[in-house]
């Protein structure tokens, strides 16, 4: 291991609510909608959820049903043709969604040298373009069989959430050797618990009822972007 990696600093970002205002995958919604992808029906719940979910976090419930759709939604839809998608999305929907104060903060990293990557359960045709739009390391989120460059509608791996994305992050800090006491992560969610506390600076941000609570007890400190700054 040489010495850049043993000293090597890193932040891990949750998206949802931390980074941005509400779900990235709502944003994802619309532009699937335009491509014809998917229904209404979809469009309606969609709306729905994502305005339960800045209100009150994170459900389990639409969490795995959003899931089991996406996979079906993209069976058949060419890798390339996702990605394209993807950073349409980014530009007509997302971009106007990341907070200003938090792309602040992780920007603030990357000037200090520090490697930022964003962990999240959305899938990672998305995550990696908020990831190299923002100027940031990278992504680790869910992944996606491919085959012969087509989604199959089968996951690749686990879906990054609660402790699988805590692991994930472990994976990472391992790698690296970079030392946990030394990095930062920064979410919103109650089921960011475990990556939360993986590091030495933990950061709570735009927190849910049961993650505020938490932080109170441990003396995490909390930033309320909804106070600090709004989606541009």
């Amino acid at each position: 291991m040489d010495e850049q990696a043993s000293t090597s600093v890193i932040a891990f970002f949750d998206v949802d609510n931390t980074l941005i205002h509400g779900a990235s995958a709502f944003h994802l919604v619309r532009g699937l909608r335009a491509a014809g992808l998917i229904t209404v029906r979809d469009i309606v719940g969609a709306v729905w959820k994502q305005a339960r979910f800045k209100v009150r976090g994170e459900n389990d419930r639409h969490l795995a049903s959003a899931r089991l759709r996406g996979l079906e939604v993209l069976t058949g839809v060419p890798v390339a043709d996702m990605a394209r998608l993807a950073d349409h999305v980014y530009d007509r929907h997302t971009e106007a969604a990341v907070w200003p104060e938090m792309a602040r903060v992780a920007r603030d990293h990357v000037e200090q040298g520090h490697q930022v990557w964003l962990v999240t359960a959305s899938p990672a045709f998305l995550a990696e373009v908020i990831a190299e739009r923002l100027g940031l390391t990278g992504a680790i989120a869910s992944g996606l069989e491919v085959h012969d460059g087509i989604y199959t509608g089968r996951p690749d791996g686990e879906f990054l959430h609660g402790a699988h994305k805590a692991a994930a992050a472990r994976r990472l800090l391992e790698r690296t050797g970079a030392d946990p006491a030394g990095c930062w992560a920064y979410s919103d969610s109650r089921h960011d618990i475990p990556l939360l506390s993986l590091v030495g600076h933990p950061v709570v941000v735009n927190p849910d009822r049961q993650l505020a609570a938490h932080a109170r007890a441990s003396g995490w400190p909390v930033l309320d972007p909804r106070r600090t700054g709004r989606p541009a």
